[in-house]
Protein backbone atom coordinates (compact mmCIF):
# COMPACT_ATOMS: atom_id res chain seq x y z
CA UNK A 1 0.00 0.00 0.00
CA UNK A 2 2.99 2.29 0.27
CA UNK A 3 4.50 1.71 -3.17
CA UNK A 4 7.21 4.22 -3.99
CA UNK A 5 8.66 5.08 -7.36
CA UNK A 6 11.46 7.25 -8.74
CA UNK A 7 10.19 10.42 -10.39
CA UNK A 8 13.17 11.59 -12.46
CA UNK A 9 16.31 13.48 -11.47
CA UNK A 10 16.50 16.45 -9.17
CA UNK A 11 17.03 19.77 -10.91
CA UNK A 12 20.23 21.75 -10.29
CA UNK A 13 19.99 23.78 -7.12
CA UNK A 14 17.00 21.84 -5.86
CA UNK A 15 16.73 20.15 -2.47
CA UNK A 16 19.01 17.04 -2.36
CA UNK A 17 16.00 14.73 -2.05
CA UNK A 18 13.82 16.52 -4.61
CA UNK A 19 12.60 14.23 -7.37
CA UNK A 20 14.22 11.21 -5.75
CA UNK A 21 11.18 9.50 -4.36
CA UNK A 22 7.47 10.20 -4.29
CA UNK A 23 4.57 8.24 -2.86
CA UNK A 24 2.66 6.94 -5.84
CA UNK A 25 -0.87 8.29 -6.21
CA UNK A 26 -1.95 4.68 -6.53
CA UNK A 27 -0.95 4.03 -2.91
CA UNK A 28 -3.03 6.84 -1.45
CA UNK A 29 -5.97 5.93 -3.68
CA UNK A 30 -5.80 2.31 -2.53
CA UNK A 31 -5.70 3.43 1.10
CA UNK A 32 -8.73 5.65 0.51
CA UNK A 33 -10.59 2.74 -1.11
CA UNK A 34 -9.75 0.47 1.82
CA UNK A 35 -10.88 3.09 4.33
CA UNK A 36 -14.15 3.64 2.49
CA UNK A 37 -14.69 -0.12 2.34
CA UNK A 38 -14.29 -0.30 6.12
CA UNK A 39 -16.68 2.63 6.51
CA UNK A 40 -19.20 0.82 4.34
CA UNK A 41 -18.75 -2.35 6.36
CA UNK A 42 -19.51 -0.45 9.56
CA UNK A 43 -22.57 1.15 7.94
CA UNK A 44 -23.81 -2.21 6.68
CA UNK A 45 -23.28 -3.75 10.11
CA UNK A 46 -25.47 -1.05 11.63
CA UNK A 47 -28.17 -1.36 8.98
CA UNK A 48 -28.68 -5.05 9.77
CA UNK A 49 -29.76 -4.23 13.35
CA UNK A 50 -33.29 -2.91 13.99
CA UNK A 51 -32.91 0.46 15.71
CA UNK A 52 -29.43 1.33 14.40
CA UNK A 53 -28.94 3.48 11.31
CA UNK A 54 -26.14 3.34 8.77
CA UNK A 55 -26.65 7.09 8.43
CA UNK A 56 -25.64 7.46 12.08
CA UNK A 57 -22.37 5.65 11.34
CA UNK A 58 -21.75 7.84 8.29
CA UNK A 59 -22.31 10.92 10.44
CA UNK A 60 -19.85 9.77 13.12
CA UNK A 61 -17.26 8.82 10.48
CA UNK A 62 -17.45 12.26 8.86
CA UNK A 63 -18.72 11.16 5.44
CA UNK A 64 -22.45 11.89 5.74
CA UNK A 65 -22.71 14.95 3.52
CA UNK A 66 -20.32 13.52 0.95
CA UNK A 67 -22.51 10.42 0.81
CA UNK A 68 -25.74 12.39 0.38
CA UNK A 69 -24.20 14.58 -2.33
CA UNK A 70 -22.85 11.57 -4.21
CA UNK A 71 -26.25 9.89 -4.07
CA UNK A 72 -27.92 13.12 -5.21
CA UNK A 73 -25.64 13.34 -8.24
CA UNK A 74 -26.36 9.71 -9.05
CA UNK A 75 -30.10 10.34 -8.72
CA UNK A 76 -29.92 13.25 -11.17
CA UNK A 77 -28.16 11.08 -13.73
CA UNK A 78 -30.68 8.29 -13.18
CA UNK A 79 -33.63 10.61 -13.82
CA UNK A 80 -31.99 11.83 -17.03
CA UNK A 81 -31.63 8.24 -18.23
CA UNK A 82 -35.23 7.38 -17.30
CA UNK A 83 -36.53 10.44 -19.18
CA UNK A 84 -34.32 9.72 -22.18
CA UNK A 85 -32.51 13.06 -21.88
CA UNK A 86 -29.00 12.68 -23.31
CA UNK A 87 -28.07 16.35 -23.23
CA UNK A 88 -25.63 16.88 -20.39
CA UNK A 89 -25.82 13.23 -19.30
CA UNK A 90 -22.10 12.61 -19.71
CA UNK A 91 -21.36 15.65 -17.53
CA UNK A 92 -23.78 14.40 -14.87
CA UNK A 93 -22.13 10.99 -14.89
CA UNK A 94 -18.73 12.62 -14.35
CA UNK A 95 -19.99 14.43 -11.25
CA UNK A 96 -20.79 11.12 -9.52
CA UNK A 97 -18.19 10.06 -6.93
CA UNK A 98 -17.96 6.56 -8.41
CA UNK A 99 -14.89 5.39 -6.55
CA UNK A 100 -16.20 6.49 -3.16
CA UNK A 101 -19.64 4.95 -3.74
CA UNK A 102 -18.24 1.68 -5.12
CA UNK A 103 -15.94 1.07 -2.15
CA UNK A 104 -18.67 2.07 0.31
CA UNK A 105 -21.28 -0.15 -1.35
CA UNK A 106 -18.89 -3.10 -1.43
CA UNK A 107 -18.32 -2.76 2.31
CA UNK A 108 -22.07 -2.51 3.00
CA UNK A 109 -22.86 -5.60 0.93
CA UNK A 110 -20.10 -7.67 2.55
CA UNK A 111 -21.34 -6.67 6.00
CA UNK A 112 -24.97 -7.52 5.22
CA UNK A 113 -24.11 -10.91 3.70
CA UNK A 114 -21.62 -11.95 6.38
CA UNK A 115 -23.31 -10.55 9.47
CA UNK A 116 -27.02 -11.10 8.81
CA UNK A 117 -27.04 -14.60 10.30
CA UNK A 118 -24.90 -13.56 13.29
CA UNK A 119 -27.07 -10.55 14.13
CA UNK A 120 -30.21 -12.67 13.74
CA UNK A 121 -28.72 -15.20 16.16
CA UNK A 122 -27.70 -12.55 18.72
CA UNK A 123 -31.09 -10.82 18.60
CA UNK A 124 -32.82 -14.13 19.25
CA UNK A 125 -30.46 -15.60 21.87
CA UNK A 126 -29.06 -12.46 23.56
CA UNK A 127 -31.70 -9.77 22.98
CA UNK A 128 -30.99 -7.70 26.10
CA UNK A 129 -27.21 -7.66 25.78
CA UNK A 130 -27.29 -7.00 22.03
CA UNK A 131 -29.78 -4.16 22.40
CA UNK A 132 -27.82 -2.66 25.28
CA UNK A 133 -24.62 -2.56 23.22
CA UNK A 134 -26.33 -0.80 20.33
CA UNK A 135 -28.16 1.51 22.73
CA UNK A 136 -24.74 2.72 23.86
CA UNK A 137 -23.54 3.08 20.27
CA UNK A 138 -26.50 5.29 19.32
CA UNK A 139 -26.25 7.32 22.55
CA UNK A 140 -22.61 8.03 21.79
CA UNK A 141 -23.54 9.02 18.24
CA UNK A 142 -26.02 11.58 19.58
CA UNK A 143 -23.24 13.23 21.59
CA UNK A 144 -21.01 13.39 18.50
CA UNK A 145 -23.82 14.77 16.32
CA UNK A 146 -24.71 17.38 18.95
CA UNK A 147 -21.28 18.96 18.45
CA UNK A 148 -22.01 19.54 14.76
CA UNK A 149 -24.43 22.38 15.56
CA UNK A 150 -22.40 25.33 16.89
CA UNK A 151 -25.18 27.60 18.13
CA UNK A 152 -28.08 25.78 19.75
CA UNK A 153 -30.94 28.28 19.73
CA UNK A 154 -34.32 27.74 21.38
CA UNK A 155 -35.88 26.90 18.00
CA UNK A 156 -33.26 24.25 17.26
CA UNK A 157 -33.66 22.66 20.69
CA UNK A 158 -37.44 22.76 20.29
CA UNK A 159 -37.24 21.09 16.87
CA UNK A 160 -34.99 18.36 18.27
CA UNK A 161 -37.31 17.73 21.24
CA UNK A 162 -40.49 17.64 19.14
CA UNK A 163 -38.87 15.26 16.66
CA UNK A 164 -37.57 13.04 19.47
CA UNK A 165 -41.02 12.78 21.08
CA UNK A 166 -42.71 12.11 17.73
CA UNK A 167 -40.14 9.45 16.81
CA UNK A 168 -40.46 7.87 20.27
CA UNK A 169 -44.23 7.58 19.85
CA UNK A 170 -44.23 6.41 16.23
CA UNK A 171 -41.55 3.78 16.83
CA UNK A 172 -43.83 2.13 19.34
CA UNK A 173 -46.10 1.10 16.47
CA UNK A 174 -45.51 -2.33 15.03
CA UNK A 175 -47.35 -4.64 12.69
CA UNK A 176 -47.43 -8.42 12.58
CA UNK A 177 -44.90 -10.13 10.33
CA UNK A 178 -46.16 -10.70 6.78
CA UNK A 179 -45.90 -14.31 5.70
CA UNK A 180 -44.88 -15.06 2.12
CA UNK A 181 -44.81 -11.43 0.82
CA UNK A 182 -44.90 -10.89 -2.93
CA UNK A 183 -42.86 -8.81 -5.36
CA UNK A 184 -44.83 -5.60 -4.80
CA UNK A 185 -44.28 -5.72 -1.04
CA UNK A 186 -40.53 -6.34 -1.46
CA UNK A 187 -40.30 -3.40 -3.86
CA UNK A 188 -42.23 -1.08 -1.54
CA UNK A 189 -40.26 -2.20 1.51
CA UNK A 190 -36.99 -1.41 -0.28
CA UNK A 191 -38.18 2.05 -1.34
CA UNK A 192 -39.27 2.97 2.20
CA UNK A 193 -36.48 1.31 4.18
CA UNK A 194 -33.66 2.90 2.19
CA UNK A 195 -34.84 6.36 3.20
CA UNK A 196 -34.49 5.36 6.85
CA UNK A 197 -31.09 3.78 6.24
CA UNK A 198 -29.53 7.09 5.21
CA UNK A 199 -31.20 9.12 7.97
CA UNK A 200 -29.24 9.20 11.23
CA UNK A 201 -31.38 7.77 14.00
CA UNK A 202 -33.99 6.15 11.77
CA UNK A 203 -33.23 2.48 11.26
CA UNK A 204 -34.07 0.88 7.95
CA UNK A 205 -34.20 -2.50 9.66
CA UNK A 206 -36.68 -1.22 12.21
CA UNK A 207 -38.84 0.25 9.46
CA UNK A 208 -38.90 -3.27 8.01
CA UNK A 209 -39.98 -4.54 11.44
CA UNK A 210 -42.75 -1.92 11.51
CA UNK A 211 -43.87 -2.94 8.01
CA UNK A 212 -43.81 -6.60 8.99
CA UNK A 213 -41.10 -7.33 6.39
CA UNK A 214 -37.94 -7.68 8.52
CA UNK A 215 -37.88 -11.48 8.81
CA UNK A 216 -38.84 -11.91 5.15
CA UNK A 217 -35.99 -9.67 3.92
CA UNK A 218 -33.44 -11.13 6.37
CA UNK A 219 -34.53 -14.62 5.36
CA UNK A 220 -34.00 -13.75 1.69
CA UNK A 221 -30.45 -12.60 2.50
CA UNK A 222 -29.64 -15.76 4.47
CA UNK A 223 -31.26 -18.02 1.85
CA UNK A 224 -29.60 -16.17 -1.06
CA UNK A 225 -32.98 -15.53 -2.75
CA UNK A 226 -31.50 -13.35 -5.49
CA UNK A 227 -34.80 -12.68 -7.26
CA UNK A 228 -36.52 -11.07 -4.28
CA UNK A 229 -33.32 -9.32 -3.23
CA UNK A 230 -33.03 -7.70 -6.66
CA UNK A 231 -36.62 -6.48 -6.39
CA UNK A 232 -35.85 -5.05 -2.94
CA UNK A 233 -32.67 -3.37 -4.25
CA UNK A 234 -34.53 -1.87 -7.23
CA UNK A 235 -37.12 -0.41 -4.88
CA UNK A 236 -34.31 0.98 -2.74
CA UNK A 237 -32.71 2.66 -5.77
CA UNK A 238 -35.98 4.38 -6.67
CA UNK A 239 -36.61 5.54 -3.10
CA UNK A 240 -33.05 6.77 -2.75
CA UNK A 241 -33.20 8.71 -6.00
CA UNK A 242 -36.32 10.56 -4.89
CA UNK A 243 -35.27 11.35 -1.32
CA UNK A 244 -31.55 12.15 -1.63
CA UNK A 245 -32.13 15.31 -3.67
CA UNK A 246 -34.48 16.70 -1.02
CA UNK A 247 -32.14 15.87 1.86
CA UNK A 248 -29.13 17.38 0.10
CA UNK A 249 -31.06 20.62 -0.47
CA UNK A 250 -32.11 20.75 3.18
CA UNK A 251 -28.52 20.27 4.35
CA UNK A 252 -27.35 23.05 2.03
CA UNK A 253 -30.06 25.63 2.77
CA UNK A 254 -31.29 24.75 6.27
CA UNK A 255 -28.32 22.98 7.76
CA UNK A 256 -28.64 23.69 11.48
CA UNK A 257 -32.37 22.98 11.79
CA UNK A 258 -31.97 19.84 9.65
CA UNK A 259 -29.18 18.59 11.91
CA UNK A 260 -31.32 19.34 14.99
CA UNK A 261 -34.18 17.28 13.53
CA UNK A 262 -31.79 14.41 12.71
CA UNK A 263 -30.49 14.48 16.29
CA UNK A 264 -34.09 14.34 17.48
CA UNK A 265 -34.65 11.25 15.33
CA UNK A 266 -31.59 9.60 16.84
CA UNK A 267 -32.77 10.38 20.36
CA UNK A 268 -36.30 9.09 19.78
CA UNK A 269 -34.93 5.92 18.17
CA UNK A 270 -33.40 4.87 21.50
CA UNK A 271 -36.84 3.48 22.37
CA UNK A 272 -36.30 0.65 19.90
CA UNK A 273 -33.03 -0.36 21.56
CA UNK A 274 -34.14 -0.22 25.19
CA UNK A 275 -32.97 -3.67 26.36
CA UNK A 276 -35.86 -4.57 28.64
CA UNK A 277 -37.86 -6.71 28.53
CA UNK A 278 -36.75 -8.32 25.24
CA UNK A 279 -34.62 -5.92 23.27
CA UNK A 280 -35.90 -5.11 19.77
CA UNK A 281 -38.61 -7.78 19.98
CA UNK A 282 -41.07 -5.51 21.77
CA UNK A 283 -41.97 -1.84 22.05
CA UNK A 284 -42.93 -2.29 25.71
CA UNK A 285 -40.56 -0.56 28.12
CA UNK A 286 -39.82 -1.85 31.61
CA UNK A 287 -37.17 -1.65 34.32
CA UNK A 288 -34.17 -4.01 34.28
CA UNK A 289 -34.11 -7.26 36.22
CA UNK A 290 -30.36 -7.94 36.02
CA UNK A 291 -28.80 -4.74 34.65
CA UNK A 292 -25.07 -5.25 35.27
CA UNK A 293 -23.95 -6.83 31.98
CA UNK A 294 -26.28 -4.78 29.73
CA UNK A 295 -25.18 -1.55 31.42
CA UNK A 296 -21.52 -2.44 30.96
CA UNK A 297 -22.15 -3.22 27.28
CA UNK A 298 -24.01 0.08 26.84
CA UNK A 299 -21.09 1.97 28.38
CA UNK A 300 -18.68 0.05 26.14
CA UNK A 301 -20.72 0.95 23.04
CA UNK A 302 -20.83 4.61 24.07
CA UNK A 303 -17.06 4.66 24.67
CA UNK A 304 -16.40 2.93 21.34
CA UNK A 305 -18.22 5.66 19.41
CA UNK A 306 -16.42 8.45 21.27
CA UNK A 307 -13.07 6.71 20.68
CA UNK A 308 -13.92 6.25 16.99
CA UNK A 309 -14.77 9.93 16.63
CA UNK A 310 -11.40 10.83 18.14
CA UNK A 311 -9.68 8.38 15.80
CA UNK A 312 -11.41 9.99 12.82
CA UNK A 313 -10.26 13.29 14.25
CA UNK A 314 -11.60 16.81 14.35
CA UNK A 315 -10.76 17.60 10.69
CA UNK A 316 -13.36 15.08 9.46
CA UNK A 317 -15.99 16.51 11.78
CA UNK A 318 -15.07 20.07 10.89
CA UNK A 319 -15.97 19.30 7.27
CA UNK A 320 -19.52 18.75 8.44
CA UNK A 321 -19.77 22.20 10.03
CA UNK A 322 -21.20 25.17 8.14
CA UNK A 323 -18.69 27.61 6.71
CA UNK A 324 -20.33 30.49 8.52
CA UNK A 325 -23.47 31.64 10.22
CA UNK A 326 -26.17 28.99 10.11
Amino acid sequence: LCRLRVEGQAQPGAHPHAGRMRVAPLASAAMADLLNFVRGFLMGSADVVPGVSGGTVALVLGIYERLIRAIRNGANALWSIVRGRRAGLSEQLRTIDWRFLSALLAGILVAVVTLAALIEHLLEDEPQNTSALFFGLVAGSIVIAWRLVDNWTASYIGAALVTAVAAFALLGLRSDEITDPGVVLFFGAGAIAIVAMILPGLSGSFILVTLGMYKAVLGSVNNRDLGMLLVFIFGAIIGLAIFSTLLDRLLLDYRAITMAILIGLMTGSLRVLWPWPDGTETATLSSPQSPTVPLLLAVAGFAAVVALSRLVGRPALEKLRPASGD
